[in-house]
């Protein structure tokens, strides 16, 4: 099987320029992610809440409270807006809304930029932008998943999925790599200003894309219009009827939200491994490197087979190895540790993603993302906030050990409860 073949998603014009777009895009992205958790990390520095509660004096640490709160802020406006954005993905042109996220992504970024050269930004206003670029990607995620297979053949459907969850994995190797470089050489201003242009360049790729959409075109102009709640009923409806969906969905949203550390990664550095912004974006990186590894060993192939026992199996490296990484106190097994989620991440995203793009109609695409984003967005966003109460009153050690065991206990349970996922082999 010839290379050309193995990629034959990035031989169509459309898809590589959305693609490529969305890698820059990614980069940008994570870049600004990375700042922010260490923006909010520095204005907390030295400050703790302390309270009565009865008999007891509780004190709590500032900065792990307020990167879990970060978690709460990024998860909000995607329970707001994800349903709201898969409809309007469906009933619209999805290339014209992606344009739209774009512009004002980069309009809320460049205001981030502002308030920081200018001296005036507070940790309110690092949640407010972070909740604004959500509720945007709210709309440009679900308009994204429901285009790009339509940009390439049937029979490409499956390399294309691999390749596109590779953005993702890109944008968090690149940008906490580059993120933490200006940070120490320059100011967490530039990052800000670089993630803008970065929009700019996605805007320009998505600008040149030709294609007629096929979704919806028997559809009246009434129809098409109607955004109501039988609308968004629909997408859960599928989702939830879908066994095969649901279950994925479902067990990708309990593991994120207790076994999920990358919000913590700041006090891992600092405090449990003594490294510093260094450490931390090396940290960062690990486990991107990982699942970039898996993911482009997985591009070239052309079948996976046995498909439901890697996804189980992904979710249970995942677990393990942030459960073990709770428990390390050397820098380089923490690393590898980390980079094992990547691994496992990976593993069981490529499948998921293959089971919702083939099993999901194209007039379905759009709601069917925004349920995703739901489930994973909320899971690890939500579990970032339970993180940060958790790790303030027990500690992080404790906290990200506990949350990897838990979610091995759900992974037995799912392969028990769903055997049509644990034997899925297509």
């Amino acid at each position: 099987m010839t290379q050309e073949f193995r990629l034959a998603a990035l031989r169509h014009h459309n898809f590589r320029l959305l693609w490529g777009g969305q890698i820059v895009s990614s980069i940008g992205t994570h870049m600004q992610l990375f700042a922010i958790n260490w923006h909010v990390y520095q204005l907390l520095q030295n400050q703790v809440y302390a309270f009565s509660l009865l008999t007891w004096h509780i004190t709590l640490n500032a900065q792990v409270l307020g990167l879990g709160t970060l978690g709460a802020i990024r998860v909000l406006p995607i329970f707001l807006f994800a349903m709201l954005g898969g409809v309007v993905a469906d009933r619209h042109n999805r290339r014209r809304l992606i344009l739209y996220s774009q512009i004002a992504a980069g309009i809320s970024t460049l205001a981030l930029t502002f308030f920081t050269f200018s001296g005036h930004i507070t940790v309110p206003l690092l949640y407010l932008f972070t909740a604004m670029n959500v509720a945007i990607s709210a709309f440009d995620e679900p308009a994204q998943t429901a285009l790009y297979p339509e940009l390439i053949p049937g029979e490409h459907l499956p390399n294309a999925t691999t390749l596109y969850s590779l953005l993702w994995t890109t944008g968090t190797i690149a940008g906490p790599a580059l993120a933490g470089v200006l940070i120490a050489s320059t100011s967490i201003g530039v990052v800000y200003a670089a993630n803008a242009l970065t929009f700019f360049v996605a805007l320009i790729a998505v600008f040149f894309i030709q294609h007629q959409e096929q979704a919806n075109k028997q559809k009246s102009e009434e129809e098409q219009l109607q955004m109501n709640w039988h609308s968004i009923i629909e997408g859960f409806r599928f989702v939830w009827s879908t066994r095969l969906i649901r279950g994925s969905m479902v067990l990708d949203c309990i593991a994120t939200f207790f076994a999920s550390a990358r919000t913590m990664l700041p006090f891992v550095a600092d405090h449990m491994l003594h490294t510093g912004v260094q450490g931390y974006g090396l940290l960062a990186i690990a486990q991107p490197i990982g699942s970039l590894s898996t993911g482009i060993i997985l591009a070239f192939k052309k079948h996976l087979h046995h498909q439901g026992a890697i996804f189980l199996g992904g979710v249970t490296i995942y677990a393990l190895a942030t459960a073990c990484f709770g428990l390390s106190t050397s820098f380089i097994l923490s690393t590898v540790l980390f980079g094992l989620t990547g691994v496992g991440d990976t593993l069981s995203t490529v499948v998921r993603s293959n089971i919702r793009q083939q099993w999901t109609p194209s007039s379905l695409r759009g709601r069917m993302s925004g349920v995703q984003m739901i489930l994973a967005f909320g899971g690890p966003q939500l579990g970032e906030l339970e993180a940060g109460i958790s790790a303030a009153l027990l500690g992080v050690p404790l906290t990200i050990f506990a949350g990897g065991v838990i979610t091995l206990f759900f992974v037995a349970w799912f392969a028990q409860r769903y055997p049509e996922l644990r034997t899925y082999t297509k």
